[in-house]
């Protein structure tokens, strides 16, 4: 609940700094080329650390401190850390290195365009070192998770985007796009490493610089987070594809890429948030042996995170015109270009919930210390929907890319709950089915009661009458969801207020 908290506030500012970017900027180059220069940090980061550098920290972390060796497992932190800093540092230097090569594969677009090549190059270059700070933040939160405290980890998401909002206001004028490359930066050294760094040294942590490749500690980390780095999941190249075809269009980036940020808004709030929570809790009680109740409690997180994510899915939907409207519209950004975002988030937000829960599932490999069945499954995937996304996106442009990026986290989730099944971890058994189709039928009532409550206001023009909307229907959502689950006998609703 306090991740989720921080990640509903971080949400808020993020849909701030999508309001204030595109005001400011507009749909065209220099957003393009801003948002295309995440690629290749983020691809380095994907493979030199596995994407996610405190869930294999976890699983070592975890294991020492149920056997009461803290000094071994600051050991174990030390030479992990330092090793992979002199790794990635070597990774990100290639990356400047061959930073224009990278722009020229990976965009279709800007292999015409090369003003807006050389702005890309220029960009990635800025935000490329950021990687080692967020590989900081990554392993000092590990410790502060197996240690059950997350107050730091709940800041690390509202400095970062507050950087980029400051950049932009403060620094626009002067350096125009390169603003937000500099809150990016100022945001991860402050919020992920130095924040996170804080917490640790606070907990204890005695920390000893040594590069040391030999150590059982990192060889197991190695080991563990292999198949992490050299598989390849949809979650992470879903942007990827996007990316690269929508590059061929001016502005396409920037649209495709606008309606994934304001959906993984609220999904931010309850998937990666309770993926995060979830981790140290499930690895703990695999690493007790307590074979059924692990089961349990992935099923159990599933379900009730599925069950939220289709009712906020049916509150995104219906008012997905209104809050385009009042988040995207203004400034450099037309009324034209909100309302294709509208179409497009309206795609991408049917499947909320599946992108909630893939990550619970995820971590339950994790947390029983299996990372490459995720990776062998993620790849094979990710492989085979190449020709999906190019096929929808040359018969239905942007939005069959929408459509293509619905279908690969479908597959995926499904595939991870079967091989979870099938390896007697999880149990297809332990989700509570009942409650499912509860959750789905208030998500329709709520949606159709929401959007009639909508339509039925006077038509609006300003953002104020936007916001009076969306306050007014989100009202009438509530009511219909909540009448609907408990006329329905769900338990949802106990569940919740339970953990207020």
């Amino acid at each position: 609940m306090l991740l989720m908290l921080s990640a509903l506030l971080s949400g808020l500012l993020a849909l701030a700094r999508i309001k204030i970017v595109n005001h400011i900027f507009g749909a065209g180059m220099a957003q393009d080329a801003y948002r295309a220069a995440f690629r290749l940090p983020d691809l380095i980061n994907y493979f030199l650390i596995g994407g996610a550098a405190s869930i294999s920290v976890i699983t070592i972390l975890n294991r020492y401190r149920e056997a009461g060796d803290e000094e071994g497992g600051d050991r174990a932190l030390s030479v992990i850390l330092t090793t992979m800093l002199v790794v990635l540092g070597t990774g990100i230097l290639l990356g400047e290195i061959f930073a224009p090569q990278y722009v020229w594969l990976f965009f279709e677009g800007y292999r015409r365009d090369l003003v807006g090549a050389a702005l890309c190059t220029s960009l990635t270059r800025l935000m490329l070192p950021a990687q080692l700070f967020f590989f900081i933040g990554g392993v000092m939160s590990s410790r502060l998770q197996v240690r059950k405290i997350f107050i730091y980890q709940a800041f690390t998401p509202l400095i970062y985007n507050a950087g980029i909002i400051l950049g932009a206001l403060l620094l626009h004028r002067r350096l125009g796009i390169y603003s937000l490359a500099w809150g990016v930066l100022g945001g991860v050294i402050v919020g992920s490493a130095l924040l996170n760094s804080l917490g640790a040294f606070r907990t204890g942590l005695h920390y000893h610089p040594v590069v040391n490749f030999r150590s059982p500690a990192f060889r197991e980390w190695f080991r563990l987070s292999l198949p992490l780095m050299i598989g390849v999941s949809l979650v992470m190249f879903d942007n990827y594809f996007l990316s690269y075809f929508a590059s061929t269009r001016e502005g396409g980036i920037t649209l495709i890429g606008n309606a994934k940020d304001l959906f993984n808004a609220p999904f931010n709030v309850i998937g990666p948030a309770a993926g995060a929570a979830s981790l140290p809790f499930f690895a703990s009680l695999f690493q007790q042996g307590r074979a059924q109740d692990f089961s349990a409690s992935v099923g159990r997180s599933v379900s009730r995170l599925a069950a939220v994510g289709l009712i906020v899915s049916a509150w995104m939907i219906a008012l997905a015109p209104w809050l385009m409207d009042l988040l995207a519209r203004g400034g450099k950004f037309s009324r034209a270009d909100a309302t294709a975002i509208t179409q497009l988030f309206s795609v991408l937000a049917i499947t909320l919930a599946l992108w909630a829960v893939q990550g619970i599932y995820a971590r339950a490999f994790y947390a029983a210390s299996d990372t490459k069945t995720p990776m062998i499954t993620g790849t094979l995937i990710t492989v085979l929907s190449i020709p999906m996304y190019w096929g929808l996106f040359h018969a239905r442009g942007l939005t069959g890319l929408a459509i293509a990026s619905d279908i690969g986290i479908l597959v995926q989730t499904a595939s991870l709950a079967l091989l979870l099944h099938r390896k007697r971890l999880v149990s297809l058994a332990h989700l509570e089915f009942g409650e499912l189709g509860r959750a789905l039928v208030a998500a329709l009532v709520a949606y159709a009661a929401t959007a009639a409550a909508a339509h039925l206001l006077p038509p609006v023009s300003t953002h104020p009458k936007d916001l009076l909307t969306i306050a007014l229907a989100s009202i009438v959502w509530i009511a219909a969801a909540a009448l609907t689950l408990l006329a329905t006998g769900s338990k949802l609703p106990r569940q919740i207020l339970r953990r207020k």
